[in-house]
C-alpha cells in the first residue's frame, strides 16, 4: 500500500460501509480476497485503446506495448474499444485503425484475451451512407481469431469469463449495455461446472457497476443505458453465487474501484485517456496491473508516459461525450 492509504485503514473503511464503497483511488491498493494457494497470478488489464492513425497514435500504441511487456505479466486482457468509431463507420474506413491496433496487439508478448467494445462493432449503424453490416461483430472475431464474443478459460487456478456487453438498439443512444438471455444462460451453465470456491474473474466492456455519473452529475444521477449494463442485477445474481473476486470493466475512461459484498469492480482507465486529448477526470493514459494472491488482490494503475498530441480543434466523437 502507498500514497497515504494503508491496507488496514482501507479495509476498516470498507467494513464500516457494510456494502458499497467507491474511491477516487490512489495509484496502488490491495484488499482481501479468497484466491488460490501457491504462486500469485500477475494480470495486466488495458482497455479503451481507440486505435487510429492520426496524431502519432501508432507511436503511442508502440510505447504502450513496450510498457506492458516490461511488466512481465502472466496474462494480458484487453477490455474493448480497441479501435475508434467502428460502430458508425464502414469496414473500409476502419481497416487502417484495425491494422494500427493489431500492430500493438502482436507486439505484446503474453497472450492477449480481448472482450468486445461498442467501437469494435463495425458498420452497425453507418453514418456515411454505406449499408449496415449483417454481422457487426465479424471483423472483431476475425481479427481476434475467435468463434464468438463471449467465452471462458482457466489460468493458474482462476476461472475467467469474458462477456459481450454491447447490444445494438438504434435510436438516439444507438446501443445499450446488456447481457442477452442466451449469454446469461451460458454464464449460468459455465459457472455451474466449477469446483467449489474456484475464484472467478469476470471481464466486460460496459460496466456492471459504476459511480461515475453520481460523482460527476450528482448523487442521484443515473447512468444512461449505453454507459452501464441495464440488466446488471441479473448478471450479479449469477456471479454472487460463486467466489467472484474481481470484475474488470472499461468504457468510462476513468480508474475506479468499487467493493460490493465480496467482489471488487475495477474500471480500468484508458490507453487513450480523453480520446487522445490527455487525462480524463484525473485518469492519465494508462493500464492496470493486478496481482491475484491467495489472500488478497493488489492493483496499480500505470501511466505509460504518453503526452497528448491531438489538436484542440479536433472534435471529440459525439458518441463518447461523457459529462464533464
Amino acid at each position: 500500500m502507498c500514497e497515504g492509504l494503508t491496507r488496514r485503514h482501507f479495509m476498516a473503511a470498507l467494513a464500516a460501509t457494510g456494502g458499497l464503497a467507491t474511491w477516487m483511488t490512489p495509484r496502488r491498493l490491495s484488499w482481501a480476497a479468497r484466491g488460490v494457494e501457491g504462486s500469485p497470478l500477475r494480470l495486466l488489464f488495458y482497455t479503451d485503446v481507440h486505435a487510429r492513425t492520426e496524431w502519432e497514435t501508432p507511436l503511442a500504441l508502440a510505447r504502450a506495448a513496450e510498457a506492458i511487456n516490461a511488466q512481465r505479466a502472466d496474462l494480458v486482457i484487453a477490455g474493448g474499444d480497441l479501435i475508434t468509431d467502428g460502430f458508425q463507420s464502414s469496414a473500409a474506413t476502419v481497416a487502417p485503425r484495425w491494422d494500427a491496433y493489431m500492430d500493438m496487439h502482436r507486439a505484446i508478448k503474453p497472450e492477449v484475451h480481448a472482450v468486445i467494445g461498442n467501437h469494435d462493432l463495425v458498420a452497425a449503424i453507418p453514418e456515411d451512407g454505406t449499408p449496415p453490416s449483417h454481422e457487426p461483430r465479424a471483423i472483431f472475431l476475425e481479427r481476434m481469431g475467435l468463434e464468438r464474443t463471449y467465452r471462458s478459460f482457466d489460468a493458474l487456478g482462476y476461472h475467467f469469463v469474458l462477456l459481450d456487453s454491447v447490444q445494438v438498439v438504434g435510436g438516439g443512444l444507438k446501443y445499450q449495455g446488456r447481457i442477452e438471455a442466451d449469454q446469461l444462460q451460458w454464464l449460468r451453465e459455465d459457472l455451474a461446472k466449477l469446483p467449489p470456491n474456484t475464484p472467478v474473474v469476470c471481464v466486460l466492456h460496459i460496466p456492471l457497476l459504476t459511480a461515475f455519473y453520481a460523482a460527476t452529475k450528482g448523487a442521484t444521477a443515473p447512468a444512461p443505458s449505453n454507459r452501464a449494463v441495464v440488466n446488471s442485477r441479473e448478471v450479479l445474481d449469477v456471479l454472487d453465487q460463486y467466489n467472484t473476486v474481481l470484475v474488470l470493466q472499461g468504457h468510462i475512461h476513468v480508474k475506479e474501484l468499487i467493493r460490493w459484498r465480496n467482489t471488487t469492480f475495477l474500471t480500468g482507465g484508458a490507453v487513450c485517456g480523453k480520446w487522445w486529448r490527455g487525462p480524463w477526470h484525473g485518469t492519465q493514459e494508462g493500464y492496470s496491473v493486478v496481482t491475484l494472491h491467495q489472500d488478497r488482490v493488489e492493483w496499480e494503475y500505470v501511466d505509460y508516459g504518453w503526452e497528448a498530441r491531438r489538436p484542440e480543434k479536433a472534435a471529440l466523437q459525439t458518441d463518447q461525450m461523457l459529462p464533464a
